[in-house]
């Protein structure tokens, strides 16, 4: 008897609980492995042809690789040195969104392999700060960035919304210091590093950066103390504001959601998104972790700066 024919005798009685929670993770990756390879040998190449035409999740970006690449090339190059660059694998632990930043998992490409395809990179950098915090000194803080594409299994209603796309990323993870203290400096570095790329790529968008506060009373005036002057001084150009009406975000995000913003027009365009997070407190058991991630889409960003799509 091969190990597949094992797998396969031992969820007859009740397949279904079986595929849930009754197989061990190595049989049941064995037994899904075994029906991706049944169903791939059935498929014709018109078949792939077909679905390349049809499937959203495959279907290649419109973006000119070339003017894509000389713009992410130049947001690294604007990054502070402070931030670490990681290039991300294409896939994460299962559960690397649901279980870290509750987000159902329906919204995720699951693989067969007990992994799944990065939906959001924060998410695995998320992952990786927390490991880098655990290993080293806990008392320093830990920034990285990455630029990565992502792809996501929700449908996306609207003209220029795809399941995949590039985002270029910032996590930022310390341990907290009282009075709102490291929170209010990491939103000050991340806005920071926005304000620089807006003001450089699209300075005639009417660019703006947003700040919400769910709560987090100390760190809203530590940014109102010392923040908000120094961005204001940094870059004239890009307005730094507050959006009291945003409720997008609440309960992702914990005490404060930024938003990145520019104008098309008459339009004003959603870049990116951010805030404060419990990520690394939840991956570390550490109630005392702080952590801020936030994120920029390259594509949209090369669309507004004069990038041309191709046919």
């Amino acid at each position: 008897m091969t190990p597949t024919d094992r797998v396969w005798r031992s969820v007859l009685d009740d397949p279904l609980a079986a595929l849930e929670s009754g197989l061990p993770p190595t049989d049941l990756q064995t037994l899904l492995i075994d029906v991706a390879r049944s169903r791939a040998r059935r498929v014709s190449p018109a078949r792939v042809l077909q679905r390349w035409r049809d499937d959203r999740f495959v279907r290649p970006s419109t973006t000119d690789p070339r003017q894509l690449a000389a713009l992410e090339a130049r947001l690294w190059e604007l990054l502070p040195g402070a931030f670490a660059g990681v290039e991300l694998s294409p896939v994460a632990p299962l559960g690397v969104c649901s279980a870290v930043a509750t987000v159902d998992q329906n919204r995720v490409v699951t693989t067969v392999r007990g992994t799944e395809v990065v939906s959001d990179p924060t998410n695995a950098l998320a992952v990786e700060a927390a490991r880098r915090r655990a290993a080293g000194e806990r008392s320093s803080r830990v920034d990285l960035a990455a630029c990565h594409r992502v792809l996501r299994a929700q449908a996306f209603d609207g003209p220029g919304l795809a399941a995949h796309f590039r985002l270029f990323a910032l996590v930022s993870s310390t341990r907290d210091r009282g009075s709102g203290t490291v929170e209010a400096q990491m939103l000050r570095d991340h806005l920071a590093v926005w304000s620089t790329v807006l003001a450089e790529c699209v300075p005639r968008r009417r660019p703006r950066l947003t700040v919400t506060w769910f709560g987090a009373r100390p760190v809203a005036e530590r940014f109102h103390d010392a923040v908000l002057p120094a961005l204001a001084a940094r870059s004239p150009m890009v307005r730094v504001e507050e959006d009291p009406a945003r409720t997008h975000g609440r309960g992702y995000y914990a005490g404060a959601a930024v938003g990145i913003r520019a104008h098309n027009g008459t339009d004003e365009i959603d870049l990116g998104d951010g805030g404060l997070t419990t990520w690394t407190a939840s991956l570390l058991g550490d109630a005392k972790e702080r952590c801020m991630v936030s994120c920029m889409s390259t594509e949209r960003l090369a669309a507004l700066s004069g990038a041309k799509p191709v046919a």
